[in-house]
Protein backbone atom coordinates (compact mmCIF):
# COMPACT_ATOMS: atom_id res chain seq x y z
CA UNK A 1 0.00 0.00 0.00
CA UNK A 2 2.26 2.72 -1.38
CA UNK A 3 5.57 1.40 -0.07
CA UNK A 4 7.62 4.05 -1.86
CA UNK A 5 6.45 7.61 -1.42
CA UNK A 6 7.06 10.99 0.10
CA UNK A 7 7.47 9.49 3.59
CA UNK A 8 10.79 7.83 2.61
CA UNK A 9 13.82 10.18 2.57
CA UNK A 10 15.61 7.84 0.14
CA UNK A 11 12.72 8.14 -2.29
CA UNK A 12 12.65 11.93 -2.07
CA UNK A 13 16.37 11.98 -2.80
CA UNK A 14 16.04 9.70 -5.83
CA UNK A 15 12.97 11.51 -7.12
CA UNK A 16 14.34 15.02 -6.92
CA UNK A 17 12.37 17.19 -9.29
CA UNK A 18 11.27 14.37 -11.57
CA UNK A 19 7.64 13.41 -12.03
CA UNK A 20 6.10 10.11 -10.97
CA UNK A 21 5.31 9.05 -14.54
CA UNK A 22 8.83 9.84 -15.67
CA UNK A 23 10.37 7.67 -12.95
CA UNK A 24 7.88 4.85 -13.55
CA UNK A 25 9.09 4.62 -17.16
CA UNK A 26 12.78 4.52 -16.20
CA UNK A 27 14.16 0.95 -15.99
CA UNK A 28 17.11 2.21 -13.94
CA UNK A 29 15.35 4.40 -11.38
CA UNK A 30 12.00 2.67 -10.78
CA UNK A 31 13.56 -0.67 -9.71
CA UNK A 32 15.99 1.16 -7.42
CA UNK A 33 13.06 2.85 -5.65
CA UNK A 34 11.42 -0.56 -5.08
CA UNK A 35 14.62 -2.18 -3.83
CA UNK A 36 15.30 0.66 -1.38
CA UNK A 37 11.76 0.57 0.00
CA UNK A 38 11.91 -3.18 0.67
CA UNK A 39 15.34 -2.90 2.29
CA UNK A 40 14.32 0.02 4.50
CA UNK A 41 10.96 -1.34 5.64
CA UNK A 42 11.67 -5.08 5.79
CA UNK A 43 8.32 -6.00 4.24
CA UNK A 44 7.49 -9.45 2.87
CA UNK A 45 6.62 -8.33 -0.67
CA UNK A 46 7.57 -5.59 -3.11
CA UNK A 47 5.22 -3.47 -5.20
CA UNK A 48 6.23 -2.30 -8.67
CA UNK A 49 6.84 1.42 -8.98
CA UNK A 50 4.08 2.49 -11.32
CA UNK A 51 0.95 4.63 -11.47
CA UNK A 52 -2.65 3.86 -12.36
CA UNK A 53 -2.55 6.64 -14.96
CA UNK A 54 0.19 5.09 -17.08
CA UNK A 55 -2.17 3.02 -19.28
CA UNK A 56 -4.46 6.05 -19.59
CA UNK A 57 -1.60 8.13 -20.93
CA UNK A 58 -0.75 5.28 -23.31
CA UNK A 59 -4.25 5.30 -24.87
CA UNK A 60 -4.17 9.03 -25.49
CA UNK A 61 -5.51 10.68 -22.32
CA UNK A 62 -3.89 14.09 -21.76
CA UNK A 63 -3.06 14.32 -18.07
CA UNK A 64 -0.74 15.66 -15.42
CA UNK A 65 0.16 14.33 -11.97
CA UNK A 66 0.12 17.43 -9.78
CA UNK A 67 1.84 17.57 -6.42
CA UNK A 68 -0.60 17.37 -3.49
CA UNK A 69 -3.51 17.01 -5.95
CA UNK A 70 -3.09 13.79 -7.94
CA UNK A 71 -4.06 13.05 -11.54
CA UNK A 72 -5.61 15.92 -13.45
CA UNK A 73 -7.23 15.16 -16.82
CA UNK A 74 -6.68 18.06 -19.22
CA UNK A 75 -9.57 17.11 -21.49
CA UNK A 76 -12.23 15.19 -19.53
CA UNK A 77 -14.47 12.73 -21.35
CA UNK A 78 -17.83 14.28 -22.21
CA UNK A 79 -19.08 12.67 -25.43
CA UNK A 80 -19.06 9.34 -27.28
CA UNK A 81 -16.54 10.94 -29.67
CA UNK A 82 -14.19 11.48 -26.73
CA UNK A 83 -14.35 7.77 -25.93
CA UNK A 84 -13.92 6.79 -29.59
CA UNK A 85 -10.81 8.95 -29.77
CA UNK A 86 -9.10 6.86 -27.08
CA UNK A 87 -6.81 4.16 -28.41
CA UNK A 88 -6.82 0.44 -27.68
CA UNK A 89 -3.95 -0.48 -25.38
CA UNK A 90 -1.24 -2.81 -26.61
CA UNK A 91 1.30 -2.65 -23.76
CA UNK A 92 3.97 -4.45 -25.78
CA UNK A 93 3.88 -1.52 -28.21
CA UNK A 94 2.55 1.39 -26.15
CA UNK A 95 4.35 0.65 -22.88
CA UNK A 96 7.60 -1.02 -23.92
CA UNK A 97 9.32 0.31 -20.80
CA UNK A 98 7.01 -1.70 -18.53
CA UNK A 99 8.65 -5.04 -19.26
CA UNK A 100 12.11 -3.58 -18.74
CA UNK A 101 11.09 -2.02 -15.41
CA UNK A 102 9.62 -5.28 -14.13
CA UNK A 103 12.56 -7.40 -15.32
CA UNK A 104 15.11 -5.09 -13.70
CA UNK A 105 13.08 -4.94 -10.50
CA UNK A 106 13.00 -8.74 -10.34
CA UNK A 107 16.74 -8.84 -10.97
CA UNK A 108 17.39 -6.43 -8.10
CA UNK A 109 15.11 -8.33 -5.72
CA UNK A 110 16.80 -11.60 -6.71
CA UNK A 111 13.99 -13.75 -5.33
CA UNK A 112 14.16 -12.23 -1.83
CA UNK A 113 10.47 -11.27 -1.86
CA UNK A 114 7.59 -11.66 -4.33
CA UNK A 115 6.69 -8.73 -6.59
CA UNK A 116 3.14 -7.36 -6.77
CA UNK A 117 1.81 -5.56 -9.83
CA UNK A 118 -1.29 -3.39 -9.91
CA UNK A 119 -3.75 -1.30 -11.85
CA UNK A 120 -6.61 1.04 -11.23
CA UNK A 121 -10.02 -0.57 -11.79
CA UNK A 122 -12.26 0.50 -14.70
CA UNK A 123 -14.67 2.43 -12.46
CA UNK A 124 -11.97 4.45 -10.69
CA UNK A 125 -10.28 5.25 -14.00
CA UNK A 126 -13.62 6.22 -15.54
CA UNK A 127 -14.23 8.54 -12.59
CA UNK A 128 -10.94 10.35 -13.19
CA UNK A 129 -11.65 10.70 -16.90
CA UNK A 130 -15.16 12.02 -16.32
CA UNK A 131 -14.50 14.25 -13.31
CA UNK A 132 -11.22 15.61 -14.60
CA UNK A 133 -9.44 14.83 -11.34
CA UNK A 134 -10.06 13.81 -7.72
CA UNK A 135 -13.65 14.42 -6.58
CA UNK A 136 -15.44 14.12 -3.26
CA UNK A 137 -18.89 13.19 -4.57
CA UNK A 138 -18.27 11.87 -8.14
CA UNK A 139 -21.32 13.80 -9.25
CA UNK A 140 -20.44 13.82 -12.96
CA UNK A 141 -19.52 10.13 -12.94
CA UNK A 142 -22.79 9.04 -11.36
CA UNK A 143 -24.78 11.38 -13.60
CA UNK A 144 -23.28 9.82 -16.73
CA UNK A 145 -23.71 6.32 -15.31
CA UNK A 146 -27.44 6.87 -14.83
CA UNK A 147 -28.35 9.23 -17.68
CA UNK A 148 -26.14 8.17 -20.58
CA UNK A 149 -25.83 4.38 -20.53
CA UNK A 150 -24.34 4.22 -24.03
CA UNK A 151 -21.50 6.57 -23.13
CA UNK A 152 -20.95 4.75 -19.83
CA UNK A 153 -20.88 1.35 -21.50
CA UNK A 154 -18.48 2.46 -24.22
CA UNK A 155 -16.08 4.01 -21.70
CA UNK A 156 -16.18 1.05 -19.33
CA UNK A 157 -15.59 -1.45 -22.14
CA UNK A 158 -12.59 0.58 -23.34
CA UNK A 159 -11.12 0.81 -19.85
CA UNK A 160 -11.79 -2.85 -19.04
CA UNK A 161 -9.83 -3.88 -22.11
CA UNK A 162 -6.97 -1.54 -21.23
CA UNK A 163 -6.77 -2.63 -17.57
CA UNK A 164 -6.88 -6.30 -18.53
CA UNK A 165 -4.08 -5.87 -21.07
CA UNK A 166 -2.00 -3.85 -18.59
CA UNK A 167 -2.27 -6.52 -15.89
CA UNK A 168 -1.68 -9.42 -18.29
CA UNK A 169 1.57 -7.82 -19.46
CA UNK A 170 2.72 -7.48 -15.86
CA UNK A 171 2.02 -11.19 -15.32
CA UNK A 172 3.85 -12.14 -18.53
CA UNK A 173 6.92 -10.30 -17.29
CA UNK A 174 6.97 -12.10 -13.96
CA UNK A 175 4.99 -10.38 -11.20
CA UNK A 176 3.86 -12.84 -8.55
CA UNK A 177 0.46 -11.27 -7.83
CA UNK A 178 -1.66 -8.35 -9.01
CA UNK A 179 -3.83 -5.88 -7.14
CA UNK A 180 -6.78 -4.03 -8.62
CA UNK A 181 -7.49 -0.69 -6.92
CA UNK A 182 -11.08 0.52 -7.06
CA UNK A 183 -10.44 3.39 -4.71
CA UNK A 184 -13.58 5.37 -5.50
CA UNK A 185 -16.27 2.76 -6.08
CA UNK A 186 -17.26 2.86 -2.41
CA UNK A 187 -19.41 5.89 -3.30
CA UNK A 188 -21.94 3.56 -4.97
CA UNK A 189 -24.80 1.55 -3.52
CA UNK A 190 -24.68 -2.22 -3.84
CA UNK A 191 -27.47 -2.03 -6.44
CA UNK A 192 -25.67 0.53 -8.58
CA UNK A 193 -22.42 -1.41 -8.32
CA UNK A 194 -24.13 -4.61 -9.47
CA UNK A 195 -25.91 -2.90 -12.35
CA UNK A 196 -23.18 -0.61 -13.67
CA UNK A 197 -19.78 -1.90 -12.53
CA UNK A 198 -19.66 -5.55 -11.46
CA UNK A 199 -19.55 -7.09 -14.94
CA UNK A 200 -16.53 -5.01 -15.94
CA UNK A 201 -14.55 -5.76 -12.78
CA UNK A 202 -15.40 -9.44 -13.13
CA UNK A 203 -14.10 -9.40 -16.71
CA UNK A 204 -10.77 -7.97 -15.56
CA UNK A 205 -10.30 -10.73 -13.00
CA UNK A 206 -11.48 -13.36 -15.49
CA UNK A 207 -8.89 -12.22 -18.02
CA UNK A 208 -5.91 -12.42 -15.64
CA UNK A 209 -4.74 -15.93 -14.83
CA UNK A 210 -1.84 -17.68 -13.18
CA UNK A 211 -1.26 -15.40 -10.17
CA UNK A 212 -3.22 -14.44 -7.05
CA UNK A 213 -5.53 -11.46 -7.68
CA UNK A 214 -6.19 -8.92 -4.93
CA UNK A 215 -9.08 -6.45 -4.98
CA UNK A 216 -8.94 -3.24 -2.93
CA UNK A 217 -11.65 -0.69 -2.29
CA UNK A 218 -11.99 2.06 0.28
CA UNK A 219 -15.39 2.44 2.00
CA UNK A 220 -16.08 -1.18 1.11
CA UNK A 221 -18.41 -2.19 3.94
CA UNK A 222 -21.70 -2.16 1.94
CA UNK A 223 -20.15 -3.91 -1.07
CA UNK A 224 -18.15 -6.83 0.31
CA UNK A 225 -20.35 -9.55 -1.17
CA UNK A 226 -20.39 -7.80 -4.56
CA UNK A 227 -16.60 -7.54 -4.56
CA UNK A 228 -16.41 -11.24 -3.81
CA UNK A 229 -18.70 -11.92 -6.78
CA UNK A 230 -16.21 -10.09 -9.01
CA UNK A 231 -13.85 -13.04 -8.57
CA UNK A 232 -10.69 -11.96 -6.72
CA UNK A 233 -8.63 -14.38 -4.67
CA UNK A 234 -8.05 -11.81 -1.91
CA UNK A 235 -10.25 -8.99 -0.62
CA UNK A 236 -8.26 -5.98 0.59
CA UNK A 237 -10.30 -3.79 2.93
CA UNK A 238 -9.82 -0.46 4.67
CA UNK A 239 -9.78 0.14 8.42
CA UNK A 240 -13.54 0.71 8.63
CA UNK A 241 -14.27 -3.01 8.22
CA UNK A 242 -13.44 -5.47 11.02
CA UNK A 243 -11.69 -8.44 9.44
CA UNK A 244 -13.99 -10.86 11.23
CA UNK A 245 -16.89 -9.15 9.46
CA UNK A 246 -15.35 -9.96 6.07
CA UNK A 247 -15.08 -13.64 6.97
CA UNK A 248 -18.57 -13.68 8.45
CA UNK A 249 -20.11 -12.29 5.28
CA UNK A 250 -17.83 -13.82 2.64
CA UNK A 251 -16.96 -17.17 4.21
CA UNK A 252 -13.94 -18.59 6.04
CA UNK A 253 -12.27 -19.55 2.75
CA UNK A 254 -11.88 -15.93 1.61
CA UNK A 255 -8.35 -14.57 1.90
CA UNK A 256 -8.22 -11.04 3.32
CA UNK A 257 -5.69 -8.21 3.23
CA UNK A 258 -5.66 -5.36 5.74
CA UNK A 259 -6.25 -3.23 7.54
CA UNK A 260 -4.50 -0.91 10.02
CA UNK A 261 -5.62 2.71 9.89
CA UNK A 262 -2.73 4.66 8.26
CA UNK A 263 -3.12 7.36 10.93
CA UNK A 264 -2.06 4.83 13.55
CA UNK A 265 1.08 4.07 11.55
CA UNK A 266 1.74 7.80 11.64
CA UNK A 267 1.10 7.99 15.40
CA UNK A 268 3.28 4.96 16.15
CA UNK A 269 4.03 3.66 19.63
CA UNK A 270 1.51 1.77 21.74
CA UNK A 271 -1.58 2.92 19.78
CA UNK A 272 -0.08 1.41 16.62
CA UNK A 273 1.01 -1.92 18.11
CA UNK A 274 -2.19 -2.34 20.13
CA UNK A 275 -4.29 -1.86 16.99
CA UNK A 276 -2.04 -4.26 15.09
CA UNK A 277 -2.47 -6.82 17.86
CA UNK A 278 -6.23 -6.55 17.53
CA UNK A 279 -6.06 -7.19 13.78
CA UNK A 280 -3.74 -10.16 14.24
CA UNK A 281 -6.07 -11.51 16.91
CA UNK A 282 -9.03 -11.45 14.53
CA UNK A 283 -6.93 -13.19 11.87
CA UNK A 284 -5.43 -15.84 14.13
CA UNK A 285 -6.25 -19.30 12.87
CA UNK A 286 -7.79 -17.96 9.67
CA UNK A 287 -6.74 -18.82 6.14
CA UNK A 288 -4.72 -16.38 4.10
CA UNK A 289 -4.46 -13.11 5.99
CA UNK A 290 -2.04 -10.49 4.60
CA UNK A 291 -1.30 -7.82 7.19
CA UNK A 292 -1.30 -4.39 5.60
CA UNK A 293 -2.51 -0.87 6.07
CA UNK A 294 -6.12 -0.08 5.23
CA UNK A 295 -4.95 2.50 2.67
CA UNK A 296 -1.73 4.15 1.52
CA UNK A 297 0.99 5.41 3.83
CA UNK A 298 0.42 9.03 4.84
CA UNK A 299 3.22 11.38 3.69
CA UNK A 300 4.05 12.54 7.22
CA UNK A 301 4.65 9.00 8.54
CA UNK A 302 8.02 8.30 10.13
CA UNK A 303 9.59 5.32 8.31
CA UNK A 304 10.83 4.11 11.70
CA UNK A 305 7.21 3.53 12.72
CA UNK A 306 6.64 1.31 9.71
CA UNK A 307 9.79 -0.66 10.39
CA UNK A 308 8.65 -1.20 13.98
CA UNK A 309 5.24 -2.28 12.71
CA UNK A 310 6.76 -4.80 10.31
CA UNK A 311 9.01 -6.18 13.05
CA UNK A 312 6.07 -6.44 15.46
CA UNK A 313 3.95 -8.38 12.95
CA UNK A 314 6.87 -10.69 12.23
CA UNK A 315 7.46 -11.33 15.92
CA UNK A 316 3.80 -12.15 16.49
CA UNK A 317 3.23 -14.36 13.47
CA UNK A 318 6.38 -16.09 12.27
CA UNK A 319 6.88 -19.63 13.44
CA UNK A 320 10.06 -20.36 15.41
CA UNK A 321 12.90 -21.70 13.26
Amino acid sequence: MRQAGRFLPSYRKIKGGRGVLDIAKDPKTAPLVVENAVDELGVDAAIIYSDIMLPMEAIGVSLEIRENVGPVILKPVRTPADVAALGSLDPAVDMVYLGDVIQETLRRLDGSVPLIGFSGAPFTLAAYLLEGGPSRDLRTTKKVMHSDPDLWRALMVKLTEAVSAFLRMQVRHGVDAVQLFDSWVGCLSASDYETHVLAYTREVFRSVEGVPRIHFCADSYPLLEKFQEAGPDVLSVDWRVPLEEVWRRCGDGMSVQGNLDPVLAQVGGAPMTEAAAGILGMARGRRGHIFSLGHGVLPETDPANLRKLVNYVHEQTRAPR
